[in-house]
């Protein structure tokens, strides 16, 4: 129970990160991170979550062999999950900030 609320947690926190840091990967330093970075940065979160949520999952029980509808449905959720950090960036902000 607790790695699904460990789960959760990052996803909550990782879907929102590229939106609130103009740093890629919280190391590099850029000008302006275009939408394009952040999207990418997005990507390989929901990936990273994802291996690290199979991991977790592997420590309890056996891995359950996942078709493309989990995947279309945990991405969707992702989407979700980063609509505050949107929103936030391009909705909430002035510009130049």
């Amino acid at each position: 129970m607790i790695e699904v609320l460990i789960i959760c947690t990052l996803a909550a926190l990782a879907a929102n990160v590229p939106f609130l840091s103009v740093r890629l990967f919280g190391f590099v330093a850029l000008a302006r991170k275009h939408f394009g970075w952040q999207l990418l940065e997005w990507l390989v979160y929901y990936v990273v979550l994802g291996l690290l949520a199979r991991l977790l999952e592997g420590r309890i029980a056996d891995v359950h062999a996942q078709n493309w509808p989990f995947y279309a449905t945990t991405l969707a959720l992702f989407a979700v999950l980063a609509w505050p950090g949107f929103v936030w960036r391009y909705f909430w902000r002035k510009p130049g900030i």
